[in-house]
């Protein structure tokens, strides 16, 4: 009976029947506009990008169905982000949440990220309350949790982690369609996190790997950073910069646009103290321009002789 009424209902639509077009969905929703900002937010990651909007393509497509009364159900939604520190996977997290609040399968959109110590308690009792504050807090938009294999531990069947776990997959299951998680980290451990959860892998519809970005790229979000901040990387300064995160990259600690975050910072106090020890010079008249203020020169940024003289495994950035 119920699969009859599912034929009838299908047959009563005009085959020339118009649910509305992609564009329009797009544009009405504000997809296009959050795919756009991902393109000025993130410099390359070709794949992450056409990955994104794979999936902002299936809700549009799904929501067109609906309009026609054609059978629909809710995709998993749940994520895997594979990469590095600093590869942009909380920024795509965040314009996720967007587009599924836009799309309407999400009710609010924002973006909670969490990590174990969130999660995990350090007593009996108290790591289901703080699971549960957490995933509360996510309600209706997306958890992001990082370095998510830190919640099992394989030399401890007693650990806590496993709590977590458990409340997780529940959720994952029973509240799909009020919450998304996105579990990160890198691959290699992600990997051998889900031979020991196999529950959760099933779970994670979409997986998702960031790639390291390449020195050209990392100059590229240097500069869209210091636009941001209204600087901007005078000529000079920018090969001393590339050659910088070129030698960076070989050293520990690398993270990616993190550590282009860090050698900017970096940069912008040693323009503030050249620029407060030249208005303070008994040859100055005090001033200092607009060009100056906004201006980082070479010798503002780390090169790579004060790289290699601190030493291979100096914090510096």
């Amino acid at each position: 009976m119920k699969k009859q009424m599912k034929i009838d209902r299908l047959n009563a639509i005009p085959e020339d029947a118009e649910a509305g077009t992609v564009e329009e969905f797009m544009y009405k929703d504000g997809v296009k506009e959050i795919l756009e900002k991902l393109d000025t937010d993130l410099v390359g990651l070709i794949p992450v990008k056409s990955r994104v909007r794979e999936i902002a393509a299936l809700l549009v497509v799904d929501k067109l169905r609906r309009n026609l009364g054609l059978d629909t159900s809710v995709p998993s939604l749940h994520m895997c982000f594979t990469g590095a520190p600093g590869t942009g996977k909380t920024t795509v997290a965040m314009r996720m949440g967007q587009i599924l609040q836009r799309m309407g399968y999400s009710r609010s959109g924002h973006l909670v990220v969490a990590t174990r110590d969130d999660l995990v308690g350090q007593y009996v009792g108290h790591t289901a309350p703080k699971t549960k504050e957490v995933i509360k807090k996510a309600m209706g938009g997306v958890l992001l949790i990082d370095e998510a294999y830190y919640l099992y531990n394989a030399s401890n069947d007693r650990d806590y982690g496993q709590e977590s776990i458990e409340i997780l997959l529940n959720v994952m299951e029973e509240n799909r369609e009020d919450i998304v998680i996105v579990l990160a980290g890198y691959k290699d451990r992600m990997d051998k996190f889900f031979s020991f959860i196999p529950g959760m892998s099933s779970r994670v519809g979409n997986h998702i790997e960031f790639p390291n970005y390449e020195p050209e790229e990392l100059l590229s979000i240097a500069k869209v950073m210091c636009r941001d901040l209204e600087y901007e990387m005078s000529v000079d300064a920018e090969p001393i910069f590339f050659e910088y995160i070129k030698k960076r990259m070989t050293m520990p600690y690398f993270s990616n646009a993190r550590t282009v975050r860090n050698a900017v910072d970096r940069a912008r106090m040693r323009a503030a103290i050249r620029l407060f020890s030249k208005a303070f010079d008994q040859s100055s008249d005090g001033m200092v321009s607009k060009t100056e203020l906004m201006t980082l020169e070479k010798n503002d940024f780390v090169s790579v002789e004060e790289l290699i003289e601190r030493g291979e495994n100096a914090i510096v950035e």
